[in-house]
Order: structure tokens, then sequence, then C-alpha cells
């Protein structure tokens, strides 16, 4: 008796079978993107209270009010972002449950249709669609007709927590880079490990995305450098008039 080949039924790794990975690194990407986010809104706040003022307690309480309100800030937009994702999600899930309890023949005949579609002969695809609800007429439909698997829904609690922990972990980047530093070189100092910092996570970014590198690196430099510009001259105009 012939042998099996047992990796021709393996999952290719471009198919649709690798949709847990997508959705994995589409995590990753959103954590760098939250991480860019305290880099650049953390950075441009201190580089502007530190132009200001030299006062080591001054610019700690700023730094941490920004973090923490950016932190919430963020969690509360993931929370409700991915809520109303899930909520649109549930939805659609139980009119399609509720399709397939009411009219199952029909539902049959339109999952054989969308196999067809694919590129299945006509025989095939009603085969397929037959074991397929057999199985588990839920979740073939499911995944079939709205790309959807009701096990593993976006949790809006995860996106949350994720989302604050990206950006406090960027965050505390250009925090800690300024208040470690001697007060001559803090600014020039924390100035270039934050472009450093947004040139990785650009980097990052872009690869995870499938897109040119080199651009979303120079987009995410310039914007980080011209926010800190903006609030040094800012801080400065301010700590001259308070002189």
């Amino acid at each position: 008796m012939d042998s099996i080949d047992t990796d021709a039924a393996l999952p290719h790794p471009h198919e649709p079978h690798a949709q847990g990975l997508a959705s994995k690194l589409n995590w990753l990407r959103a954590g760098v993107l939250g991480a860019n986010d305290g880099i650049v809104s953390t950075a441009g706040l201190v580089v502007g209270v530190a132009a200001a003022t030299t006062e080591t307690a001054t610019i700690l309480t700023a730094g941490v009010a920004g973090l923490t309100a950016g932190a919430i800030s963020m969690a509360a937009g993931e929370y409700v972002s991915v809520s109303t994702q899930r909520d649109s999600e549930r939805a659609v899930l139980a009119k399609e449950k509720r399709e397939l309890a009411e009219d199952p023949d029909y539902e049959l005949a339109e999952l054989a249709q969308i196999y067809e579609g694919k590129g299945l002969s006509s025989e095939t695809a009603r085969k397929v669609a037959e074991e397929l609800t057999a199985h588990d007429a839920f979740a073939a439909h499911a995944e079939a007709e709205l790309g959807l698997n009701p096990a593993e829904l976006t949790s809006p609690w995860q996106a949350a927590v994720s989302s604050a922990i990206a950006f406090t972990l960027g965050a505390l980047l250009p925090l800690l880079a300024i208040l470690l530093l001697p007060v001559s070189s803090r600014i020039p100092v924390t100035f270039v490990a934050v472009l450093v910092a947004l040139a990785v996570t650009g980097s990052v970014s872009a690869r995870l995305g499938g897109s040119n590198p080199r651009r979303a690196v120079l987009r995410v430099v310039i914007g980080g450098a011209l926010a800190m510009a903006v609030t040094y001259g800012i801080g400065q105009l301010a700590g001259i008039s308070g002189v």
C-alpha cells in the first residue's frame, strides 16, 4: 500500500488556513502603532516642558500625567471601537443563525454556490456544503459568508489593555531619557533617542503591513521631529514670558 504524503495535507502558509497568523500580525502591528503614539505624544510634552523649566519635579509630573492620560485615552478608544465591531459581528451572526433555522435548504444551496464560485464543480461544491453543514452548519456559514469565526471574536478588554500597555511602553522612553540625563544634554539627546525609536517602530510597522519601510520611517520621523520642535518652541516662549 502506498504511503500517504502527509506534507501535502498541511495548510499552505499563504492560504486561508493562516488566518490566525494574520490576526496575530495585525495585533502586533497595532501594538507597534500604540507604542509609536506613546513616544510622540510624551516626547512632545516633556520636551516642551523641559524647554520652559529645568525643574525635574515639574517635568516628571507633566510626563507622568501625559502618560497616564494617553494610556487611558488609548484604552478607552480601543474598547469602544472593538465593542462596536463586536456588536456588529454578533448581530450578523445572530441573523445567520436565524436564517439557518428558518430555511436550512436555502442556506445549504447558498453555501454550495459559494464554493462553486471558488472553482469547485457543482457536484463537489454540493458535497462539501453538505458535509460542512452536517459537521457544524453555523460555523460553516459564518466562515464562508461572513469571514468570521464565532468562537474567536475580538475581546474589547484585551484590545483596551494591549493598547494601554503599548502606549505606556512607548511613553517611558522619552520620559526616562529626559529625567535621567544631565540638564545640559537632556533635550538634544532625548530628541535623537526619540527619532531613533520612531525609525524602529515605523520600520517594524511597515514590514508587518507589507508597505515600503523607507516611506513609513520618513513619515513618522518627520512627524515626531515636527511635534517636538513645535512644543520646544512653545516651551521656550513660555519660559521666557515667565521670567
